[in-house]
């Protein structure tokens, strides 16, 4: 039998909320320039690669250890709240999780920021582990996305 569960990620970054939430919504163009070691390529498939509706085809490089390739298509958009929520429609993912959800949201806190993910999950077998390599792969990149626009 499957189960359920949910992961919680919580930052606290030096970035202004409102940049890092423009690099988060431009990842398809600067994840795989910056970051070529976690993020080989974004492919928009479908949309702008943005919005609602958008479908992304995302091939980690050597950086990710687990998952290679995943195809997530974007649920929900609320710029002025900067909340994304997308879900994982096909790649290496679905092997181990028959559903895999994200909610991403970044808000002002002092001069930074505070960035939340999390995700909902349900696995494919009681003998999957817990995602926790996929929660470290998220906090490293919230804190090179940091760094990018620090050093920008």
């Amino acid at each position: 039998m499957a189960s359920n569960g949910k992961l919680d990620v919580e930052i606290e970054v030096k970035s202004n909320a409102d940049k890092f939430w423009s690099i988060i919504k431009e990842s398809a163009a600067i994840f795989p320039k910056a970051f070529p070691n976690d993020y080989k390529s974004i492919e928009i498939l479908q949309g702008d690669g943005k919005s609602v509706g958008s479908v992304r085809l995302i091939t980690f490089g050597e950086g990710s250890p687990l998952v290679k390739i995943i195809k997530e298509k974007i649920d929900v958009v609320e710029d002025s709240e900067r909340t994304l929520t997308y879900s994982v429609i096909d790649g290496d993912i679905l092997k181990y999780f028959k559903k895999f959800k994200g909610d991403i949201s970044v808000t002002p806190k002092g001069d930074g920021s505070l960035v939340k993910w999390s995700i909902e999950y349900e696995k494919n077998s009681e003998e999957v582990p817990e995602p926790e390599i996929i929660k470290e792969f998220a906090l490293k990149t919230f804190l090179k996305v940091d760094d990018y626009i620090l050093n920008a």
